[in-house]
């Protein structure tokens, strides 16, 4: 299968697209190694997609979503800068083949 097609910011255009193949291509780029909780992190995105049909709009709402569904452990700003460096949801959704959040810098 050929890459897909990606905007000048790395966002697939066609979320449905993706595959964990061009995840860990996408997450190589930013010198991410993908693990169970990287994993974890991206396929909740995922749902949170399918049912909402747009990634979280936030940095804040990401954090939030996380926290209701993984717990407090996991639903914080640091645990998920450590997993996705940098804006968490943008580097997340982006790895996640999602659109890029809209009020993410």
């Amino acid at each position: 299968m050929s890459f897909p097609e990606r905007n000048n910011e790395g966002f697939l255009e066609d979320a449905w697209q993706w595959d964990e193949s061009v995840a860990a291509d996408i997450a190589a780029e930013s010198g991410i190694s993908l693990n169970q909780d990287h994993w974890e992190i991206i396929h909740l995105l995922r749902d949170f997609y399918k049912q909402h049909e747009m990634s979280p709009p936030s940095n804040r709402l990401f954090v939030k979503a996380v926290k209701e569904i993984l717990g407090e452990d996991k639903g914080n700003s640091i645990y998920l800068m450590q997993l996705f460096p940098g804006t968490p949801a943008k580097t997340a959704c982006r790895i996640a083949g999602l659109p890029r959040p809209t009020n993410c810098l």
